[in-house]
């Protein structure tokens, strides 16, 4: 299954990026200060790991909980629609609860965004407050998909209604 865009941006120049006390974005990728790709390793650093691309190698710690879900950087199913529902509410009780959270994709930019900002809806913020929240603490080419920014605009539960309607005869 294809996971990423052939044109997606270039990897931050840092793994990881806060969005929120506890709420953290990125990749699995990140660019030093040469411009050299480097891999981004979890170890034990976070409680909770989400993965919505994975490469061996790349952790977390196996004392660590990992949730791997692969989604596409394009139009969603409604099945992954609501596995991105799932894992924003999954995300969300646990930084209710105090522990520490990862989401992660390829570059961190997209569909780790996505979850993010579904955590930070489901947290109080308004979907244009949680977009332009991760753009200013990850960075500005965060959400640059804009049917991911659609479907937070118009909420998940309707985008998840809107894909549905392809699969019924």
């Amino acid at each position: 299954m294809k996971t990423r865009q052939k044109d997606r941006d270039a990897p931050e120049p840092e793994p990881w990026s806060e969005i929120r006390p506890g709420l953290w974005m990125g990749g699995h990728f990140w660019t030093d200060h040469t411009g050299g790709v480097r891999p981004a390793v979890a170890g034990d650093e976070f409680d909770l790991v989400i993965s919505l691309f994975t490469r061996g190698g790349h952790g977390p710690h196996p004392a660590v909980q990992h949730l791997i879900t692969e989604l596409p950087d394009g139009p969603l199913t409604a099945g992954q629609i609501l596995a991105v529902q799932e894992l924003a509410s999954t995300a969300t009780h646990a930084v209710r609860g105090g522990r520490t959270v990862l989401v992660r994709c390829h570059s961190g930019h997209n569909r780790s965004g996505l979850v993010i900002a579904q955590s930070l809806i489901e947290l109080g913020h308004a979907p244009d407050a949680a977009i332009g929240l991760i753009r200013q603490k990850r960075s500005p080419r965060a959400l640059n998909n804009e049917t991911f920014e659609q479907y937070l605009t118009a909420g998940l539960q309707v985008a998840y209604l809107l894909s549905g309607l392809d699969t019924l005869d």
